[in-house]
């Protein structure tokens, strides 16, 4: 395989490690959803088997928290300044650190040091996910709480012989304003938004229906287009690693769309090959917790695919941090 990107397109895979931090606020872990938390613990190791086989390179954004090994290093990382939400709901230092266990033992909802070493023991990136999943564009938070968050994620990664250089906003809430705090902090990448409306960077509240909606059907059908980037930079700012594709899970009511979604999206591969393009895929690892199996074939096809582009078109897989390295090589 071609392993230099040069003037190539560039294929990107992140991937959002939170467990229940995650979607502590939608979700219950003794709901129907705590099955696919417990499973990141099998989802990691399938997922870095199969990435060794294709040999790809992704970035795990991974909230701060899940870097403590237990209740007594999660309490001694948390930042002194905390968001203060208009919604209470949003606020995990009123909620839902209240319940945490001991260690990851006792709660593998909350707890995931093992993974992370995984991590660590593999080619890929760790990156973060802000400290407390922060939310940066509810109201109520301020960039200053924003920094000491970021900071805590910092503090507690270098504890771990862990440089943090690419950044996820949680729930894709992109907040322009927020930038310049991350360059100034070391970050180097960040995820943004694909250009279509409908993936506009939104508060929680304003996720409507319709919205929805449209994601749903452009993820079987081209309402927005094929999503590949151009990587440019900016000054002073971290290079913007745009998301092209979520990559839903195998779900049986829509099973019979699968073989759409995934030409859509092989559509789109191949669309930023031939352009010399970016192509940036992306989910959580506890998408996969339940149907590994069905997710894991399916990811594989695309894989497989992009094999097919690397051989044919140079097209070249690569960290986020390692995507925006090539910016600086290209002025």
């Amino acid at each position: 395989m071609k392993n230099e990107p040069g003037n190539n397109g560039v294929f990107v895979i992140s991937l959002d490690l939170e467990l229940l931090w995650g979607i502590w606020d939608v979700a219950s872990k003794d709901g129907a959803y705590g099955e696919n938390i417990k499973a990141v613990k099998k989802v990691i190791p399938a997922l870095l088997s199969l990435f060794e086989q294709y040999s790809i390179k992704a970035t795990f954004a991974t909230v701060g928290f899940l870097f403590a090994k237990n209740k007594t290093e999660l309490s001694a990382s948390l930042p002194s300044q905390k968001p203060k939400y208009s919604n209470p709901g949003y606020n995990v230092y009123l909620k839902e650190i209240n319940s945490v266990g001991i260690d990851e033992t006792d709660d593998p909802f909350h707890f995931g040091f093992s993974l992370l070493q995984l991590l660590k023991n593999s080619c890929h990136e760790i990156g973060t996910h802000t400290h407390s999943h922060y939310y940066c564009l509810e109201n109520g938070q301020t960039a200053e709480d924003f920094e000491a968050d970021l900071l805590a994620a910092k503090k507690i990664a270098t504890a771990n012989n862990i440089k943090l250089e690419s950044f996820v906003f949680p729930r894709n809430q992109v907040n322009e304003n927020y930038l310049q705090i991350l360059y100034n902090n070391g970050i180097k990448a960040y995820r943004g938004n694909p250009t279509s409306w409908i993936y506009k960077p939104r508060r929680f509240a304003a996720e409507i229906l319709f919205i929805r909606l449209c994601r749903l059907i452009d993820a079987y059908l081209p309402v927005s287009g094929m999503n590949g980037h151009s990587l440019t930079s900016q000054k002073n700012k971290p290079v913007n690693i745009a998301a092209s594709r979520f990559m839903k899970p195998w779900f049986m009511p829509l099973s019979w769309l699968e073989p759409l979604r995934l030409y859509r999206i092989k559509q789109e591969m191949t669309n930023a090959a031939k352009n010399k393009k970016l192509y940036h895929l992306w989910w959580h690892p506890h998408n996969f917790g339940k149907n590994l199996d069905k997710n894991i074939k399916n990811l594989s096809i695309l894989l497989n695919h992009y094999q097919q582009l690397n051989k044919k078109y140079g097209f070249t897989c690569c960290s986020m941090q390692e995507a925006a390295l090539l910016i600086a090589t290209k002025k």
